[in-house]
């Protein structure tokens, strides 16, 4: 009886031993998450890229810009050096998706608002109407923090080229005046003006995902 108990103890030893292992490397691996992934144009619903760029498969990054925001100010990458940022497109007279789209980006800024590494930048698909009067009474109705968020408006051909051949987000209407079919696309944009997540802005749960790829973004800056 004895010889039984000193073997079962032996047993309980290595079972404890193994489990602990088993453990360990459970969570290494939950703490050792991939990167996220870097989004390229040949991997992107092709309705959603300029056809000129369709077959490139890497090296794709955020054009520069020039821009005005709802203060008047003039918004640049300089404005986003060194900042990770969600970017979407929308149009202030929208009475669809744009309500839902901008309650989305007020809970992100929210989440964001006491983290100096993460700012918002919204590009409006009507810039003949979307003037910086009409974006600033926008920005007050909503809620926009003006240091964390822009609302910016310009030159019409810019802001298509952003949404086409930049973000990857924005639909063509096939118009001859660069006219564009905005969507629900919220895009993630890294330190290097990468392009790092795409989800659906009238979707909660995948703005969820969204806050939590942040949090995934910076670790690999840390």
């Amino acid at each position: 009886m004895l010889r039984y108990f000193k073997q079962l103890k032996f047993f309980f030893i290595v079972l404890a031993f193994v489990s602990g292992i088993i453990i360990y490397l459970i969570y290494s691996a939950l703490d050792n998450e991939k990167p996220l992934p870097i989004y390229q144009p040949n991997r992107i619903d092709a309705s959603l890229v300029d056809s000129t760029i369709q077959h490139k498969k890497k090296y794709h990054t955020i054009a520069d810009f020039k821009l005005l925001n709802q203060n008047g100010d003039t918004i640049t990458q300089d404005t986003y050096e060194d900042k990770i940022y969600v970017a979407d497109f929308f149009f202030t007279t929208c009475q669809t998706i744009c309500p839902i789209m901008t309650d989305q980006m007020h809970r992100i800024q929210e989440e964001i608002k006491n983290d100096d590494d993460v700012m918002l930048l919204s590009h409006s698909v009507t810039p003949e109407i979307d003037s910086v009067a009409q974006l600033k009474r926008y920005a007050i109705e909503k809620g926009v923090d003006d240091s964390k968020w822009n609302l910016v408006t310009g030159d019409r051909k810019q802001i298509y080229d952003l949404a086409r051949k930049s973000y990857l987000v924005v639909k063509d209407d096939d118009s001859e005046d660069y006219g564009m079919v905005h969507t629900e696309n919220f895009a993630l944009i890294d330190k290097d003006k990468q392009i790092r997540g795409i989800y659906n802005g009238v979707s909660p749960t995948s703005v969820d995902s969204l806050l939590q790829d942040i949090r995934r973004l910076k670790k690999e800056y840390e």
